[in-house]
């Protein structure tokens, strides 16, 4: 089969680099375009020069429809309007859609999820190997201990992100949810401040911190009596997400149109 062509979304920022190197590196990938909002400084730098690896010939354009000409796929790291019009343009052209975005609302998901009945959607809050077992633990874990054990998810990301708590947290959040067999929506705490009241048995809790270059860090906090068992996870580059993310690239070139996750790539459905 021939190399596999991938468009980076959002290829001017610190992740859209680390994936133009990322698809330099891995064997089976080509980079067919490097795509950016408009009016961004970097349209028409060249993709290559940005992500350190000397000239590739392919620069920045800001019109989709260009970036997308022949391409067999798109990995986007981007925001919530971007990766829903990349949806819908990758189920016009049927092609495969690596979605990293975090922050996405309902209606987001609800388009995204209506574009994968024709395109190939691999959408996951954490695309780390690393992360995805973990999720996979804190289901099992969330199985086996009753409501004795409060869960409570910690995480601490650079003071850049936008969003919170990130897509990573809420990922291991419904991954204890499922495991407890409740509905994340209505069992959630998000945040505490002044007389809240003692816990309510059953909830799951959140806690955001934010600061510095931190590229990721992740907990999920199992409080028993007389006991705690913590679950957790560091990323130390953002290669891990990237070399993720193409592997999943790679993965969903021969599936069928539909939404997928990174447990499906993994093969972790039945863990």
């Amino acid at each position: 089969m021939s190399d596999m062509r991938i468009v980076v979304a959002g290829a001017g920022g610190r992740m859209g680099r680390t994936l133009v190197k990322a698809v330099a590196e891995i064997e089976g990938l080509v980079l067919a375009g490097a795509l950016e909002q408009a009016g961004s400084r970097f349209v028409g730098h060249d993709s290559g020069e940005l992500a350190g690896l000397g000239k590739t010939g392919i620069a920045l354009v800001s019109e989709p429809a260009t970036a997308l000409l022949n391409a067999d796929g798109v990995v986007d790291f981007t925001i919530p309007a971007a990766t829903r019009d990349l949806a819908a343009r990758a189920a016009e052209r049927g092609i495969v859609h690596i979605i990293g975005t975090t922050g996405l609302s309902d209606d987001d998901e609800a388009k995204i999820k209506a574009a994968a009945a024709k395109a190939v959607i691999v959408k996951s809050g954490n695309m780390s190997l690393g992360v995805n077992l973990l999720a996979a633990l804190v289901k099992r874990v969330a199985k086996t201990l009753d409501e004795e054990f409060d869960i409570e998810v910690l995480e601490m990301h650079h003071n850049q992100k936008i969003d919170a708590p990130s897509g990573t947290a809420l990922l291991l959040g419904r991954a204890a949810a499922e495991g407890r067999g409740i509905d994340l929506g209505k069992h959630n705490v998000m945040a505490r401040e002044g007389h809240t009241g003692a816990r309510k048995a059953g909830d799951i809790g959140f806690a955001t911190l934010r600061g510095g270059t931190v590229v990721g860090e992740h907990s999920v906090i199992f409080a028993g009596p007389a006991e705690r068992i913590e679950l957790s996870h560091r990323a130390e580059d953002r290669m891990i997400f990237a070399r993720g993310a193409l592997k999943a690239a790679l993965w969903a070139r021969g599936q069928k149109p539909g939404l997928y996750s990174m447990t499906d790539v993994l093969g972790l459905t039945d863990f």
